[in-house]
């Protein structure tokens, strides 16, 4: 795992190595066993290595025999051995064991397609200099992250926002539309982020750019689900089986220590245990006090599988004291207030270990939210006569909030493509109307969530109602959420996070999965809980799942709530924000009427966020002191 920055200029100008050494050296974290910087007219590349495959000949940025084609690489490919074989048998020579040089001449091999091949997560630049041509890809499902800023004068790059910012010239203004979908989401949806000018590549994308500014984004991939109605039960859940042992053997692929977290749930559970079937292993977990304390099932499940177990709880002063850091590290504003606990588990695990497997991506592939029972239940209200559906919808919304079976009947007469944008809702427009300062024109003409999420729906007409929602998920909530904070949570300890479940060879089994299996009996995963058994302890087959259950709505009613409220008033967004709606969602909250946690949460997010990128008042001493 590392870190990757770089520079094109669209006209005859050398980059300077003061800039990109600050865009590189700002990353630190992201690699801090080696750097190394190539540069030429218009073009320089930068680079930090986390050493995990090949620790003595894995410098960058690295070249062919000739020079003629240069690549800065952020990933790991778990096929490279098969691709290196193939390619020496049709005359390429390596001078390293390193998965990154078969990249280099898997290029020369196929060219831009080079990333079909792949099998992996990874970001990566090449630099093509018979073609003059910089060349850019990132992985299938977004695991690992690539943003660009291009102004017309050139084309920066990296592994992280902060490293553009790092660049000459580059304002720190917001974007406001992404503002207004990031308090929908909780997250800034692909391909904007928070900062106007600067974006995410798509997962499944690569990106050209030629020496005279033509740049060109195509994707290579879609994670388009197509379920298999005759396949039988029995074959699924085999095929599931070997798939996910084949994953967890090509992802503990390392030459350095590697263990797992460990949670209470069945996905990390069925990766340690796989990983356990291999070798010994050390599992991580974290909790919090009382009820949301996880780690006793957690150290009960590293007992019966057998593994050296480690364990933190994490105090609301330990979380508190967290966030600045957190938020200096997420580079965007993520209202997943999980994304702390997993920088304390992946603070705990680098203690031991270098490289850790985890169980994200299972919820998206196999059906494991709550939220997809969802087209089940309300199958009887959906089955009504139109003009029936609408006039229930009307009498629905003259009942008051809170009235047992008024949510039920709004969202059985409100097609799928309204209701459900994803795991996380978090203000209704109008909400937004009422918090946000920006014109009603604004409100009523920008690219709001249903428009981002109707591009998802259009290409998914063909498909049943659970499965348009797991694609939607697919391609919003799990890059925009769950990877961004795997990924900045655990580099933020130099710690490699490694996903078996998206894994690309796993996930052609898992897309021909068809509903019925996936949800069944009033069960999510009902076909994963299926192929597990015998493989992971009986007591978490079928458990709910919790991820990392954060007391949010407690804290919020205590004091910890007013010292939140304080923050935000002195975090200068009030050209953005109306404080006085935000301190009386507040009140409400403590007073019982009504859950405003996570809305707050979400304003609180962006307040921190401001205070660090916008005004610049904790980003720079945290650099230096990371």
């Amino acid at each position: 795992m590392c870190g990757i920055t770089g520079v094109l200029y669209f006209e005859d100008r050398e980059p300077a190595p003061s800039m990109l050494k600050s865009m590189t050296d700002i990353i630190v974290h992201r690699g801090p066993d080696d750097v190394g910087f190539w540069t030429e007219n218009r073009i320089g590349l930068g680079f930090r290595r986390l050493s995990i495959i090949d620790l003595s000949e894995g410098h960058q940025p690295l070249a062919n025999e000739d020079e003629t084609v240069w690549i800065v690489f952020n990933g790991e490919i778990y096929n490279y051995k098969y691709l290196r074989n193939t390619l020496q048998s049709r005359g390429h020579r390596f001078k390293t064991h390193s998965d990154t040089e078969v990249i280099v001449h898997l290029y020369e091999e196929y060219g831009e397609d080079c990333v079909k091949h792949l099998r992996g997560m990874f970001g990566f630049v090449i630099w093509d200099r018979r073609k003059k041509r910089l060349f850019g890809a990132r992985d299938h499902f977004g695991i690992k992250p690539f943003y660009y800023y291009n102004d017309g004068k050139r084309f920066l790059f990296g592994s992280e926002i902060k490293s553009i910012l790092a660049a000459d010239g580059v304002e720190r203004a917001i974007h406001t539309e992404s503002l207004l979908n990031y308090l929908t989401f909780q997250y800034v949806p692909e391909p904007t982020t928070m900062f106007q000018g600067i974006y995410k590549l798509p997962p499944g994308h690569t990106v050209s750019v030629t020496f005279d500014g033509e740049m060109k984004i195509s994707p290579y991939w879609d994670p388009m689900l197509e379920p298999n109605e005759e396949l039988t039960l029995a074959d699924g859940v085999e095929q599931i089986r070997e798939a996910l042992k084949d994953s967890v053997i090509h992802h503990m692929q390392s030459d350095v220590e590697r263990g797992c977290f460990l949670s209470s749930g069945i996905d990390s559970t069925a990766i340690a245990a796989h990983m356990r079937r291999i070798e010994p292993i050390r599992t991580f977990s974290v909790g919090f006090e009382g009820a949301n304390n996880e780690t006793v099932i957690a150290r009960q499940t590293a007992q019966a599988l057998d593994t050296e177990h480690y364990a933190k709880i994490i105090t609301a002063q330990d979380y508190f004291a967290t966030l600045p850091k957190a938020v200096w590290h997420q580079d965007e504003p993520v209202a997943d207030p999980s994304a702390i606990a997993l920088y304390h588990v992946a603070q705990l695990a680098r203690e031991h270990v270098t490289v850790v497997l985890s169980g994200e991506g299972a919820d998206e592939l196999f059906g494991g939210y709550r939220i997809y029972r969802e087209p089940q239940s309300l199958a009887p209200v959906e089955r009504l006569p139109a003009g029936i559906k609408r006039l229930l919808h009307a009498l629905a919304r003259l009942l008051p909030e809170g009235l047992y079976g008024r949510n039920y009947l709004l969202r059985g007469t409100t097609p799928l493509e309204e209701r459900f944008l994803g795991n996380a809702k978090i203000f209704s427009e109008d909400m937004k109307a009422e918090v946000v300062r920006a014109d009603r024109e604004m409100l009523r003409s920008y690219r709001n969530p249903l428009e981002i999420a109707k591009v998802f729906y259009d290409k998914s007409k063909h498909l049943d109602p659970v499965s348009r929602m797991q694609y939607i998920d697919m391609n919003l909530w799990m890059p925009g959420d769950i990877l961004m904070k795997a990924d900045k949570m655990t580099m933020a300890h130099s710690l490699e996070l490694r996903v078996p479940f998206l894994d690309v060879e796993l996930y052609e089994v898992s897309r021909r999965i068809p509903a019925k299996y996936r949800i069944a009996e009033g069960t999510t995963k009902y076909i994963f809980r299926k192929a597990m058994e015998g493989i992971i302890p009986d007591f978490i087959l079928n458990r709910p799942k919790l991820g990392f259950p954060v007391p949010m709505r407690d804290w919020m009613k205590g004091p910890q709530g007013h010292v939140i409220m304080e923050q935000i008033a002195g975090s200068g967004i009030e050209d953005y924000i109306r404080i006085d709606t935000v301190r009386a969602m507040l009140k409400n909250h403590q007073n019982g009427q009504g859950d405003y946690a996570r809305r707050i949460w979400t304003i609180y997010m962006f307040a921190l966020w401001h205070t660090t990128y916008v005004e610049e008042l904790t980003g720079p001493a945290l650099a230096h002191a990371l």
